[in-house]
């Protein structure tokens, strides 16, 4: 990535959709952009697994659904990323390809992934410090604090 991880806010320069790591105090901090809020999600749900380190196994191929409905932007991007978090810590399972819909605040998920072959580091909750999705001429922004 070219911006530096000290800038909570990416570029323009940078690719339509990412993560980066924020230097955070005693937990951890993600900036997210993407161009829709869809993109957002998987971004997020990427970043997460990028900054616990997962490794999943090659095969076999596991797939699962998901619908949530929230009230707002912020509280859907939490209850995604926690129910990722929650198949993580009971079936030892993370993915890898996201197929999102949303109708407003209510989200469709197909999702497929696999085992997980270990872990760098424990993520323990997402948080809604500071928390705020903002929509920008380039897409939508988001910076998520993850508690570990």
């Amino acid at each position: 990535m070219s911006a530096a991880p000290s800038d909570p806010h990416p570029s323009a320069d940078l690719k339509p959709a990412g993560y980066l790591e924020i230097e955070h105090t005693a937990d951890w901090e993600l900036a997210i952009w993407a161009p829709d809020f869809p993109a957002l999600l998987e971004q997020a749900a990427r970043g997460m697994y990028a900054l616990a380190g997962a490794r999943l196994q090659p095969t076999p191929l596991i797939r699962r659904t998901l619908e949530l409905q929230a009230e707002d932007a912020e509280s859907l991007l939490v209850s995604f990323l926690s129910e990722l978090l929650y198949w993580v810590e009971q079936d030892n399972l993370a993915f890898d390809q996201f197929q999102l819909s949303l109708d407003g605040f209510h989200l469709r998920a197909s999702l497929s992934g696999a085992q997980v072959n270990g872990w760098e580091k424990e993520i323990k909750a997402v948080t809604f410090h500071n928390l705020q999705v903002r929509q920008t001429d380039q897409g939508f922004q988001v910076n998520i604090v993850f508690d570990v």
